[in-house]
């Protein structure tokens, strides 16, 4: 089957599937639903992987960064390509905002925008989505983890730390969210940042204007966030260098918190020279968003950090 061919079929089952609930699994293809959480309609993408065995198969969300959307991050990010070599689902959200689906955001609790000023429950509306996408698509309730880019990564982190009894596991590129301390199941973490960041600033502090805008956002310094999820995951408080990359002058260190309860790990990858984009990505806006990175490929270590959790068997 073409492409073009897929993307029917995925289109023809998604419009089955808004009008019934849908037991079977999902055909691979791509996929547009919605459904309603606290009296507002949302809607998220689903790509299901050409390759996909029967069976529950794991799902990585994946949120997009402030001020943009669903379909924007899906084809910045790749990581339709990388769902298909590596055998999941993937599913874009949209955040909220007042243009339909354009300039989304995320409420991750220090950011941003339309959805933290109108207080817009996206921790209920992702528990929603994946309550909905249950009952479409045969998934691994065990192995559910989810990422973001910028406010998209901090509410990944927010995420984490509300349902740690349903996300499996976070990975957040260049986006802060400091969570309180707390009992539970310690939640596995990786952080990917520049620290020459020019928009998320790896240290803190206010950050330069939105595009066309004089919005700024006071951004939380990586080290308090990774102190805070240590603490939290009982891991040891000195972290081992486990690997270094170089490339056109940028570098990666991977620094990992070992020694955590649950079988937990908190994990960050720390670059120098990259900006403020997803690693790996096609370079795009760099004079905002400062030198693309292809030092390390996001999409490859995340999996990479995903698959080895999974939620405890009850």
């Amino acid at each position: 089957m073409t492409k073009f061919g897929r993307r029917l079929t995925g289109y023809f089952f998604a419009l089955v599937a808004s009008s019934s609930v849908w037991a079977a699994a999902l055909p691979p293809g791509d996929f547009q639903f919605e459904l309603t959480v606290a009296s507002k309609i949302r809607n998220y993408l689903v790509h299901v992987p050409h390759q996909a065995i029967a069976g529950p198969l794991p799902v990585v969300l994946s949120l997009h960064g402030g001020g943009g959307n669903a379909q924007q991050h899906r084809q910045s990010a790749g990581l339709d390509a990388a769902a298909d070599r590596d055998g999941y689902i993937a599913v874009y959200p949209n955040g909220s905002g007042t243009l339909g689906n354009r300039l989304l955001t995320w409420n991750a609790g220090n950011c941003c925008s339309y959805a933290m000023d109108h207080k817009i429950d996206d921790v209920g509306f992702i528990s929603a989505l994946i309550d909905d996408l249950s009952k479409r698509a045969s998934i691994d309730l065990r192995r559910i983890y989810v990422t973001g880019h910028s406010n998209g990564g901090m509410m990944a982190h927010r995420l984490g730390e509300e349902l740690p009894d349903t996300i499996a596991a976070v990975a957040a590129v260049a986006g802060v969210h400091v969570p309180a301390l707390r009992s539970g199941r310690a939640v596995p973490i990786l952080h990917i940042h520049s620290v020459d960041d020019p928009r998320a600033l790896y240290r803190g502090g206010l950050g330069p204007p939105f595009p066309f805008t004089n919005k700024r956002v006071l951004h939380q310094p990586v080290d308090e966030m990774l102190s805070a999820w240590v603490r939290n995951d009982g891991c040891s408080a000195t972290p081992e260098e486990k690997q270094f990359k170089e490339a056109a002058g940028q570098t990666a260190r991977l620094l990992v918190y070992g020694h955590c309860r649950d079988g937990a790990e908190v994990a960050l990858w720390k670059l120098a020279g990259a900006g403020h984009g997803w690693p790996g990505a096609q370079p795009s806006f760099e004079k905002l968003l400062g030198p693309a990175t292809r030092v390390i490929d996001a999409n490859t270590e995340i999996w990479r950090f995903f698959s080895r959790f999974s939620l405890p068997r009850k």
